[in-house]
C-alpha cells in the first residue's frame, strides 16, 4: 500500500512539473476543450473570440497599464509591495511579478488568437456566415497585433509565434526577432484584420476597422513613419462616429461606449476590472498603492495645464487619488485601449515631425479646447513637439501611455533621469529563459 502511495505520488509530482516548465503550455481546466477540437461551429468560434478578448481584458486589467504609468513623473510608488517600488525606481528584477504577469498573459492572448486564426477556415457551420466568419477572423488578427505591439514597444524583439501551442514541438527553434521584425508582423497582421473587420457600428467594445487603423496609426508613430501615421490618424478622425466630447469627464463616466472610445474593453458585474483597487485609498476600499504624484496633481489643479482635466483625481491634501477606473464604484468601468484624443496627438506629432506646423497647432489645440485649456503658444518644430509630449502627459495620465512615449521619443533620461538605455525596455522573465534555450535576455538584466 504504502509503495502504491508513493508510486502515485511521484507520477502527481512529475505532471505538476511538466505542466509548468513551458510560459506556453496551459492547463485545460474540467471546463474546456482542447484547442484542436475546440472550434468546430459557429457558437465555439463565437465563443472562442469572446476568449481571446477576454485575454486582453486580463493584462489590460492592472499588469500592463501599471506598466506604463508607476514607471514615469505622473504617478509614484504608495503601497508596501515591493514589486510595484521596483517598478517605480526603475530597478527591475526578472523576476518582478507585474512584468512577468503581463509578458506571460500577453503570450496567453496570441496563443487565444492564434487557435482562432488557424481553425476558423476550416469551420463549415451554415450558422456561421461568411460576414461572420470574416469578422471574427479579423478581429483575432487585430488581438494578435496588439499583443505583439505591446510585447514590442515593452519588450523589445520577440519570438514570433504564429501558431497554436497545442504542442511542444511548434515552439522550438523560434529564435527572438528585432524590434522591426516584430513590429513588421503588426502591420501585417493590421493589414488582415482592416481588410477583414465590418465597418465601424454603434459597439466600440469590439474592434471594426477603424480600431485597426487607430491602431495602425500608432505603429507608424512609432516607426517614425510620419506621413503614414498622419495618414491613418485621419482616416479615423474624418469619421464622424468618432469625436471629442465635452466636459472631459463625459468619456469615463457612465454610461460608457461614448464617441471619445475607438475602442474601449468592456467589463461587467461577472468579471470585473480591479485595476480601480491600486488606486483608491483604503477609506474607499482600494489599496493606494498607485498615486498622483504632486507634479501632476499641481498641472491638473492648474486652469491653464489641467483645465477640466482636474476630475481624474479625487481627495484632498496627502490623499489626492485617482478616479478613472472606478467611477461607477461598482468594479465595472472599461480599460481605455485607443481614444480620439490619442488620434489628434499622433497626427499632431506626426505633422510637427513633418514641419507642417500650422496643422499641427490644431490638432494639439482640439485636444486643449476640449479640456477649456488656452490655445497653445508653441510656434517652432522644437516647442510644438515639446507642448504635444506635455499635452500626452496631462490627457492620458492614468493610462498606459506616457512611459511608451518617453521610451520611443528617447526622452525617458532627459525627463525621468532613466539614462541606462537597457533599462528603455522591460526584462525577459527569468523563468521564460530558463524554460526556452531559444530565448535570450534584454541587455543589462
Amino acid at each position: 500500500m504504502n509503495t502504491r502511495y508513493i508510486k502515485n505520488g511521484i507520477l502527481i509530482a512529475f505532471i505538476l512539473l511538466s505542466a509548468s516548465c513551458k510560459k506556453f503550455l496551459e492547463e485545460v481546466p474540467n471546463d474546456a476543450l482542447p484547442t484542436e477540437s475546440s472550434i468546430v461551429d459557429a457558437t465555439t468560434a463565437r465563443a472562442a473570440i469572446t476568449g481571446a478578448y477576454d485575454r486582453v481584458q486580463s493584462y489590460y486589467a492592472r499588469h500592463y497599464p501599471t506598466l506604463g504609468t508607476i514607471t514615469t513623473d505622473n504617478v509614484i510608488f504608495n503601497g508596501t509591495l515591493s514589486e510595484y517600488l521596483q517598478l517605480d525606481q526603475n530597478a527591475i528584477p526578472t523576476d518582478n511579478v507585474i512584468t512577468v504577469a503581463a509578458y506571460q498573459a500577453i503570450y496567453r492572448t496570441i496563443n487565444s488568437a492564434n487557435s482562432v486564426i488557424a481553425s476558423l477556415p476550416a469551420v463549415g457551420d451554415p450558422l456561421l456566415t461568411t460576414a461572420e466568419r470574416n469578422k471574427i477572423l479579423g478581429e483575432a488578427y487585430f488581438i494578435r497585433a496588439l499583443a505583439y505591439f505591446d510585447l514590442g514597444r515593452g519588450w523589445g524583439g520577440v519570438q514570433l509565434q504564429l501558431v497554436p501551442t497545442s504542442d511542444l514541438g511548434v515552439l522550438k527553434g523560434i529564435k527572438r526577432s528585432t524590434l522591426d521584425q516584430t513590429y513588421d508582423q503588426v502591420l501585417a497582421d493590421l493589414v488582415q484584420a482592416e481588410q477583414l473587420l465590418p465597418e465601424d457600428a454603434t459597439v466600440r467594445n469590439r474592434a471594426q476597422k477603424s480600431a485597426a487603423r487607430a491602431l495602425r496609426a500608432r505603429l507608424h508613430l512609432y516607426r517614425r513613419q510620419w506621413a503614414d501615421a498622419e495618414n491613418y490618424a485621419s482616416q479615423v478622425i474624418s469619421n464622424t462616429k468618432y469625436t471629442l466630447i465635452k466636459p472631459y469627464k463625459s468619456f469615463f463616466t457612465a454610461p460608457f461606449q461614448t464617441a471619445e472610445s475607438v475602442l474601449e474593453l468592456a467589463y461587467s458585474a461577472n468579471d470585473r476590472n480591479t485595476y480601480w483597487n491600486l488606486w483608491y485609498p483604503s477609506s474607499a476600499g482600494g489599496q493606494y498603492t498607485l498615486k498622483p504624484s504632486d507634479a501632476l496633481v499641481a498641472k491638473l489643479n492648474n486652469p491653464a495645464v489641467g483645465g477640466t482635466r482636474n476630475t481624474l483625481i479625487a481627495g484632498t491634501g496627502t490623499t489626492v487619488y485617482g478616479v478613472l477606473y472606478n467611477t461607477t464604484a461598482t468594479g465595472v468601468d472599461p480599460s481605455y485601449l485607443i481614444r480620439i484624443a490619442e488620434l489628434y496627438l499622433i497626427r499632431a506629432e506626426a505633422r510637427a515631425q513633418q514641419n507642417k506646423l500650422t496643422e499641427a497647432a490644431a490638432d494639439l489645440n482640439a485636444v486643449r479646447a476640449r479640456a477649456d485649456v488656452p490655445p497653445t503658444t508653441a510656434t517652432t518644430q522644437a516647442g510644438l513637439l515639446q507642448a504635444i509630449e506635455d499635452e500626452n502627459g496631462i490627457e492620458f495620465a492614468f493610462e498606459s501611455h506616457r512611459w511608451f512615449d518617453l521610451v520611443r521619443t528617447e526622452r525617458a533620461g532627459a525627463v525621468l533621469g532613466v539614462t541606462n538605455r537597457n533599462y528603455w525596455l522591460f526584462p525577459i522573465p527569468y523563468s521564460d529563459i530558463q524554460s526556452d534555450p531559444d530565448v535570450v535576455q534584454n541587455p543589462g538584466y
